[in-house]
């Protein structure tokens, strides 16, 4: 029985494999670049997904809607992000529990505005936009976008008007004074 497998003439010896390394020309190393990936992986796809998500958040409203009261507090919060935050007295009846409503102003047109009605019954519009990913946005759901005066400030108290040559007079008070004591 004979042998049918070929079996190469002879081996290869070093001098084989030095002339055929010089013969194929060498393949280029691929450079791993680990650098650049680490920090495509930890920071820029977790800033790209915040910056989608505050995106999604802020441009989708949950709901719309109108709110009167007294306007109790406005101020300019926060130690990084600065935002406006406020407090809305609503009021149902006289005498009852007041309900505060909590808000957030983006818009540097309407804090103006609301800073001067501070005090006085407004109507606020509001968007409430669920899911906002930080309190730079705003501490708070509702964002107001427009804001309309409901009832002109109070008058400040005046004299009355005097006729020409009147020596001024002052207004009474509204409590008399105490009687003065006895002997």
């Amino acid at each position: 029985m004979a042998d049918e497998t070929e079996y190469p003439k002879r081996g290869y010896d070093t001098k084989d494999v030095e002339a055929m390394r010089e013969e194929q020309p060498a393949a280029p190393r691929r450079r791993r670049h680990w650098g650049k990936i680490a920090l495509l992986s930890i920071v820029i796809v977790p800033a790209i997904l915040f910056g989608l998500w505050a995106w999604i958040a802020l441009s989708y409203t949950y709901s719309r809607g109108d709110r009167a009261g007294y306007l109790q507090k406005f101020s300019e919060k926060g130690w990084l992000c600065k935002t406006w935050e406020g407090e809305l007295t609503l009021v149902n009846v006289p005498g009852a529990m007041p309900e505060i409503f909590y808000f957030s102003v983006r818009d540097d047109r309407v804090a103006a505005e609301l800073t001067r009605q501070m005090g006085n019954r407004v109507s606020l519009t509001y968007e409430e936009h669920r899911g906002v990913p930080s309190s730079c946005f705003g501490e708070t759901d509702y964002f107001v976008t427009d804001v309309r005066i409901i009832g002109a400030p109070a008058p400040a108290p005046t004299t009355p008007p005097m006729a020409p040559g009147e020596p001024p007079t002052s207004i009474p008070p509204a409590v008399p004074p105490p009687p003065p004591a006895g002997p």
